[in-house]
């Protein structure tokens, strides 16, 4: 494999395979703003009173049409009792030009006002033996089934009509008019003629205004008075709700910063504690195994000339000790080194002390103590931008990869880039190691490799979004992007 030292860019053309979407949770960062809260009841109440508006128009609008129906058949009943039906001769029938006379005058006189526009009456063949519109007299039309149904049933129908009939020519143009018949009977033959009234639609409107007026009036005020009288209840909840929420956060700094403590805490413990008395053991060990043999403490035995002798080989069994307290010592010195990196992870101290900048450079200084030359360029823009707990997801993830490259990828160099773009801050580790297989990136992005899980989702419990790209062969680029305000 050609290992290229040249540092890669973050415009390089690579396949990426996202495992985390960044994506805050909803209540994350979310603060309760009473004007907004007050803005969205308030648009609410809007339109609901536009809702209740529109539906009361129409409720209205069908009621009064029904009501200036029903008042215009039975204006139209009376008029046909009291005075159509007394004024109606035979020779009207027939065409009697004196009979036709008096009946267009009676009805010239009591019935045609400003409301009533136009009279006809109607044989049942259709024929129109009289209108006060001279040119419709004589002339013949489909009866429509309304009006042949007044005929059947001997009752009175009314209804809005368009004049679109042919039989209307006369009536168009004066808006929709209530169109009423009725049934009326010659005096001697009982011959049935059908008696029909045009009436102006104003009355519907006038109407409908009435009813709008008393109709909406009390919903509009029932609906603004209890508006008012919630607006005050709506306040102390939200009040009650900053409140709470203020509290939330207090009690979740005080976590925070107790496990800052205790953190702190147990680092201390550790290293004045346990890592001295390694410290300790270990140098005592190797001090005894470098010491010459026989008991400690114990002198040589003189010669004959007072002179000490030559010390004698040491033994098999000897060596073997010796052996094994060095071994020992080397365990402990291991032990320690384990347990010093355990302190920087539990507590990094440089991460709180010098920033997150210098806390990445340490990082890659631990792996070129293991032959991986790691090169860290940070940019102090974007580290600006973060907030601790933005600074605590960086370093956290920055470590694991490098700690995963260290025990997987056989990588002889290692990059770690910190970089502004746009809204993002963006972390880059990339190692020229033997990258992941296919399956590998599979598994991770179904939740089956644990530890590419466990790197997701720390990135996702962060709201924060983290991409892969690998190949056999062509080693591991992580990209972390978090997002800044």
């Amino acid at each position: 494999m050609t290992i290229s030292r040249q540092r890669p860019s973050g415009d390089d053309p690579v396949t990426w395979t996202t495992l985390v979407i960044g994506r805050r949770r909803a209540d994350q960062d979310t603060v309760v703003s009473p004007r907004h809260v007050v803005l969205q009841v308030s648009m609410a109440a809007a339109a609901v009173l536009v809702l209740v508006g529109l539906l009361g128009v129409l409720i209205v609008q069908r009621i009064a049409e029904r009501e200036s129906v029903h008042d215009a058949a039975e204006l139209t009943d009376q008029l046909a009792r009291t005075i159509v039906m007394p004024a109606v001769e035979e020779g009207l029938v027939t065409g009697d030009a004196l009979a036709l006379h008096r009946f267009d005058t009676a009805v010239r006189n009591q019935v045609l006002d400003e409301t009533i526009i136009r009279v006809k009456v109607w044989k049942p063949d259709g024929t129109i033996v009289y209108s006060d519109e001279p040119g419709l007299i004589g002339r013949t039309f489909r009866l429509r089934p309304e009006a042949g149904e007044a005929f059947t049933t001997a009752t009175t129908i009314a209804e809005l009509s368009n004049l679109t009939r042919p039989e209307n020519s006369f009536e168009r143009g004066q808006g929709p008019l209530l169109e009423v018949y009725r049934p009326i009977w010659t005096p001697d033959s009982h011959q049935p003629l059908l008696f029909e009234t045009y009436a102006r639609a104003d009355r519907v409107t006038s109407r409908a205004t009435e009813l709008w007026r008393a109709f909406g009036g009390i919903v509009i005020s029932t609906l603004l008075l209890f508006i008012v009288l919630m607006l005050p209840l709506l306040w102390a909840l939200l009040d009650r709700l900053r409140r709470a929420q203020s509290q939330r956060e207090v009690l979740l700094q005080h976590a925070i910063d107790a496990s800052e403590d205790e953190r702190r805490r147990i680092a201390a413990d550790l290293h004045d504690g346990v890592v001295q008395d390694l410290i300790a053991t270990s140098l005592v060990i190797a001090g005894a195994a470098e010491s010459p043999p026989g008991r400690p403490g114990e002198p040589l035995p003189e010669g004959p000339t007072g002179e000490s002798p030559e010390p004698s080989p040491p033994s098999a069994e000897q060596l073997d000790r010796v052996a094994k307290m060095q071994a020992a010592a080397a365990a402990m010195r291991g032990a320690v080194g384990s347990l010093r990196t355990l302190l920087v992870d539990i507590y990094p101290p440089n991460l709180h002390s010098a920033g997150l900048g210098p806390a990445l450079v340490d990082l890659g200084a631990g792996l070129r103590a293991r032959g991986v030359d790691v090169l860290v360029d940070v940019d102090p823009d974007a580290t600006r931008a973060l907030t601790e707990d933005e600074e605590r997801l960086i370093y956290r993830m920055a470590r694991e990869c490098l700690r995963n490259m260290a025990k997987h990828a056989r990588a002889d160099q290692a990059w770690l880039t910190l970089h502004r773009m746009d809204d993002l801050v963006v972390l880059d580790v990339v190692d020229d190691g033997i990258g992941l297989d296919p399956q590998t990136v599979a598994r991770a992005q179904s939740g089956g490799h644990l530890g590419l899980r466990l790197l997701a989702d720390l990135a996702q419990e962060h709201g924060s979004a983290l991409k892969l790209a690998t190949g056999p062969g062509e080693g591991t680029r992580w990209r972390l992007e978090v997002p800044v305000r």
